[in-house]
């Protein structure tokens, strides 16, 4: 089983600090909501983040957006070999159940996590995706892989071809990938660091190499015979 982590993820709700500010009000009405019931983006409060720390880097629900759509249409997600977990800047971790299927429309994913963070699980009745709090490391207690690898791009330069093969090596992995868009993470982890290219690659691109190349290594026999 290959566990992915998007970790410290730029995902949370509006601040109380910018709650105020007209661009975050502006938005707010536009949706019907109050400005502390939606997500933080920087597509629309960019003018409201510079007053936040670390504004420059906060704000981009998109990338899980974008990561948890290609793990969850992923092969290895569909023969039950694959379970990712999203852990936000704010210590909170998001499971995410291997049936769920996260709406291609992004403005429904918006209102589906919003949705999560003020009700904690969604759908009630199903618990598809459950908000808990508690930090990377912690999760990562929880989960207790036979190795940890950080995709990151001053890591260990790996084909991922290669670095499929090696996660193949374990029963249990866990990869760690950053939800942010740039800078480094805000956790601290321990694990071999590991890159799969020369230059810095999107959080998607490198989910999509990690995820297929593994399943090259473990499926591969199943699909030929």
């Amino acid at each position: 089983m290959l566990h992915i982590v998007i970790a410290d993820s730029e995902v949370e709700l509006v601040p109380e600090k910018i709650s105020e500010h007209p661009a975050v009000l502006a938005h707010a009405r536009r949706r019907g909501r109050k400005p502390n019931e939606i997500l933080l983006d920087a597509t629309y409060h960019h003018s409201a983040m510079r007053e936040l720390e670390e504004g420059e880097r906060r704000g981009r629900p998109d990338i899980v957006h974008f990561c948890l759509i290609n793990a969850l249409e992923s092969i290895l997600n569909k023969e039950g070999k694959l379970r990712v977990y999203v852990h936000t800047r704010n210590d909170e971790v998001i499971y995410v159940k291997s049936e769920t299927r996260i709406p291609r429309n992004y403005s429904r994913f918006v209102g589906l996590m919003e949705s999560l963070f003020r009700k904690r699980v969604v759908p009630p009745t199903l618990s598809l995706l459950r908000l808990v709090d508690k930090s990377l490391e912690e999760l990562i207690s929880e989960i207790n892989p036979d190795a940890v690898f950080i995709m990151h791009e001053a890591g260990e330069l790996y084909t991922p071809f290669d670095f499929g093969m090696e996660l193949a090596g374990y029963s249990n992995p866990l990869v760690i990938i950053g939800g942010f868009p740039h800078g480094d993470f805000k956790s601290e982890i321990e694990g071999r660091m590991i890159s799969l290219y020369k230059k810095p690659l999107m959080a998607w691109t490198v989910l999509n190499e990690v995820i297929v190349n593994y399943e090259n290594a473990i499926l591969w026999e199943k699909f030929i015979s």
